[in-house]
């Protein structure tokens, strides 16, 4: 009852909500003032941003093979400086080529194919429908990259041992599956290990399937990359490491990742050996 033991200096019923607005909206603001839940939406939207970005990708790759599927191009910079040569000219010539390919002999190889393609003439209103198409997936890559930096920076800063670890990506995918710092410090190894397999979690719970093994921590290329048959090892030894560095991060704030990744590389050789 002491918070509101000075609410006989308020004169109405309007005074003591207008003060319990302000308190909550001060209780907000410092909630949010930490980095980590910029650090959470700026994963979220860099994941489906890249969704997009790899759909888009796929469509112009298609498109692109309406009028020249004889030729394969496989970067964004690429087909971006292929139509560059259209802008003002109806047809491209070899130098157009030597601009888009680093490798002489390869552009002349695929300037002759371009010569005798099979595919579509490119009329003038699809021209210009495709270029303006490739800006805007060519400023997605550029927010990407940006979206890269700025993850690499403030997960560096707020979770350091957690980065080191694992890297800027996963280490923020893990916080925004826990929903805070706070919880993710807190989190049992067990439940590290299972952020990001809640469905599968659930699927095992209800219906009696497989239990999953790992969730986020799949993306470790050491996870990725292991046998079938060893990979929930691996994963259960990353969890129980990450655990202690959260702790490192968010409690004593002391950088113990060097030691901790030293102590997994040596692991993972053992259980490698035996399997």
């Amino acid at each position: 009852m002491r918070n509101f033991k000075n609410t006989r200096n308020f004169k109405n019923i309007k005074d003591i909500r207008k003060f319990a607005i302000k308190k909550t909206k001060e209780a907000i603001k410092r909630n949010y003032a930490n980095e980590e839940f910029v650090l959470i939406q700026a994963i979220n939207a860099y994941n489906e941003l890249s969704k997009s970005y790899n759909l888009f990708f796929e469509r112009i790759n298609e498109w692109f093979g309406l009028y020249f599927p004889e030729i394969s191009l496989t970067s964004i910079n690429q087909l971006n400086e292929f139509f560059k040569g259209f802008e003002n000219k109806n047809k491209l010539e070899i130098n157009d080529f030597y601009r888009v390919f680093d490798d002489k002999s390869k552009a002349e190889a695929i300037y002759q194919k371009y010569l005798n393609t099979s595919g579509r003439n490119l009329e003038e209103n699809e021209k210009k429908l495709i270029i303006m198409f490739l800006k805007y997936i060519k400023n997605t890559d550029e927010t990407l990259k940006n979206f890269e930096e700025y993850l690499k920076q403030t997960s560096n800063k707020l979770m350091p041992n957690t980065t080191y670890l694992t890297d800027e990506k996963i280490a923020a995918e893990l916080l925004n599956k826990a929903g805070s710092l706070e919880k993710l410090s807190i989190m049992p190894s067990s439940t590290i290990q299972l952020l990001g397999a809640e469905k599968a979690l659930f699927k095992h719970i209800k219906f009696g399937s497989k239990p999953p093994k790992y969730g986020v921590l799949f993306k470790l290329p050491a996870i990725t990359n292991a046998k079938r048959n060893i990979r929930g090892k691996i994963a259960r030894l990353y969890a129980a490491k990450i655990s202690i560095g959260l702790k490192g991060d968010i409690i004593s704030k002391r950088f113990i990742a060097k030691e901790l990744k030293d102590s997994i590389d040596k692991t993972l050789e053992k259980i490698k050996k035996n399997n």
